[in-house]
């Protein structure tokens, strides 16, 4: 989409993007965003008139109490924010001063939350940005994650007159710079363990399997990740295995779960694990509490004996790496 006449002379806005946190660890700030993220047809593609009444009737009324508590528990209380917010708001800041373009603003935004993208788009025009890259933190594309950046921004267009250029960054499931930033970053957390392995577990976030069904590359996606990072790694399908997680509701989503799998190793003996994130950006709720404390105590229950979560890339050096190549591949003839 761009606009009727761009001056080269305007700066270039980059919005790196992430799915988003509540404003605060209490109740009402956990509806506040929980009404938001699951209102959004892309995430619950049900029919309306089935899916509203569940939501408001029963999802808001019990869900936000046990998140608030779990949010509490991994709340930067210095900063006010939850950890994914902290760590893309340090993804921004860190990749202006590595690029140090006086022509490119860079900043950040949340898909639900804020700061919103349609805030920060403006922000952005407000600054004198003629053409605006919006680089979702999502490596494998989904529906529900980039699919839902995209409504966002070119929403965020719909009612202006005068528009600026946009793009929309590509997922980089398969990019030899991701592959090579998670296989760094994996080696280096499994040397500083006082133990070794027998099996890491790469968990991904999961969708339910009607969504895949329906034609969503996201499982396809997550697949061709796993088997780059096993090559990459020297492992092979038994030594990585693939496994997906935050399994939401009573239908079918994408297997094996992660819980499964933690199980069924733990009855095979398997005493030492260790469980990465590889399609999470950054650490946050379902990293930190579901992996670091549920799947842990899961294995331990079943009978395993040490266990680790591996941190997610964050603000690393190898991320900073990765998201500049990124960026400057979505800026390219423009800067």
């Amino acid at each position: 989409m761009t606009s009727a006449t761009i001056s080269r002379e305007a700066p270039v806005g980059l919005l790196l993007v992430n799915l988003g946190t509540p404003d605060a660890p209490d109740v009402a700030a956990v509806r506040r965003y929980l009404a938001e993220f699951l209102s959004d047809r892309r995430v619950v593609d049900l029919p309306r008139a089935l899916w509203l009444p569940i939501l408001y009737g029963v999802v808001l009324n019990t869900r936000p109490a046990r998140s608030a508590k779990l949010y509490e528990s991994i709340w930067n209380a210095d900063t006010g924010e939850g950890p994914l917010k902290t760590f893309t708001r340090l993804q921004a800041e860190k990749l202006q001063a590595r690029i140090g373009a006086s022509n490119l603003i860079i900043d950040y935004a949340l898909r639900y939350g804020a700061p919103s993208i349609a805030t920060q788009i403006e922000s952005l025009i407000a600054k004198g940005c003629e053409r605006i890259a919006v680089l979702p933190l999502y490596p494998q594309y989904a529906s529900s994650t980039t699919g839902s950046a995209a409504d966002a921004a070119f929403d965020a267009l719909r009612e202006m007159r005068k528009q600026p250029a946009l793009r929309i960054g590509a997922p980089y499931y398969d990019d030899p710079a991701y592959i090579d930033a998670l296989a760094t970053n994996i080696r280096r957390a499994r040397a500083a363990l006082d133990f070794e392995p027998e099996v890491i577990i790469a968990s991904f976030h999961g969708l339910p399997q009607a969504q895949i069904d329906r034609g969503d590359p996201y499982r396809a996606h997550c697949e061709a990740t796993w088997r780059l990072l096993c090559e990459r790694l020297g492992m092979n399908a038994q030594s990585l295995r693939l496994a997906f997680q935050s399994r939401f509701g009573r239908a079918r989503w994408i297997e094996p779960y992660t819980s499964d799998v933690v199980t069924e190793l733990a009855g095979a003996g398997v005493k030492r694990i260790a469980v990465v994130a590889p399609g999470f950006s950054a650490d946050c709720l379902e990293t930190i509490e579901e992996l670091g404390v549920e799947i842990h105590d899961l294995f331990l229950e079943k009978g395993g004996e040490k266990f680790a979560r591996l941190p997610c890339l964050n603000d690393s050096d190898e991320s900073m790496a990765l998201i500049e190549t990124l960026a400057k591949r979505e800026i390219a003839g423009w800067i």
